[in-house]
């Protein structure tokens, strides 16, 4: 394996800290991935979420220059019996299972990799030990040399920082999903028409003052309906009402 330089360090450093700062989910993958290209070489790429409801579902793409499928052609392999995922995070090349003229002749890359002049491709898979919450495919083109043991290491450093990424963004789009909308929790815990009006209006960011001129009454009033509101739902502050409901339906 050849030695990674000190500049490629700094690249690596750099990419972790990305991973780890970079909020916005889309903006993460996508830096990743140029980041990446500094360090590796690939002629495109793909970064995939799978579903929170069905893991074998991709739902989120961000791409680098690609048009080919990344999830289908590994689905396609898991499928066909190439691949076997146990839930486990790992690096593998498609060379590493289907090897010599398989490869150019298999189905999956004849119709996911052959129409777009791609010659190879190296998969990371990021599982939380029972289900895929991402891939990642790089490819390169015809008249390239196949990914190396390199570029399987460098991905190989990164399996553990993505894992915590996914797992974390995984929980919070978990949260986000157990959350009420303001019909939802009308109806759920019997409000009334005036609770459920406060209660829209609190998700909309209103004060009290705001609130109280609105609906033409005292605040002392609105905190009443207020309390109300907290009783049915069984919390006790508007910190945990943010974390019930949804901000908007």
């Amino acid at each position: 394996m050849k030695t990674i330089t000190a500049n490629n360090w700094t690249v690596l450093n750099n990419l972790i800290y990305k991973i780890y700062t970079t909020e916005d989910s889309d903006l993460m993958q996508q830096r990743f991935l140029e980041q990446l290209k500094l360090i590796i070489d690939f002629d495109c790429a793909e970064f995939y979420l799978t579903d929170l409801e069905d893991a074998n579902r991709f739902v989120k793409r961000v791409s680098d220059g690609c048009e080919v499928t990344g999830n289908k052609l590994f689905v396609d392999l898991l499928k066909q019996g190439s691949f076997v995922f146990n839930g486990k995070t790992i690096v593998f090349r498609m060379t590493d299972i289907l090897r010599g003229d398989d490869l150019f002749t298999y189905p999956c890359f004849c119709e996911h990799m052959k129409p777009q002049n791609l010659a190879y491709a190296i998969f990371l898979v990021v599982g939380d030990g029972q289900d895929c919450m991402g891939l990642i495919t790089l490819y390169r083109a015809v008249g390239k040399e196949d990914f190396d043991a390199d570029d399987v290491y460098v991905l190989d450093l990164m399996k553990d920082h993505l894992v915590y990424r996914l797992s974390v963004e995984r929980a919070e789009r978990d949260a986000i999903q157990e959350k009420l909308t303001v019909t939802e929790a009308t109806e759920q815990f019997g409000l009334t028409k005036r609770e459920s009006g406060i209660l829209r209006r609190l998700m909309q960011g209103q004060n009290n003052n705001q609130i109280s001129e609105e609906l033409n009454i005292s605040v002392n009033t609105l905190k009443k309906h207020v309390l109300n509101i907290y009783r049915k739902l069984n919390i006790n502050n508007r910190v945990q009402l943010f974390k019930s409901i949804k901000e908007k339906e």
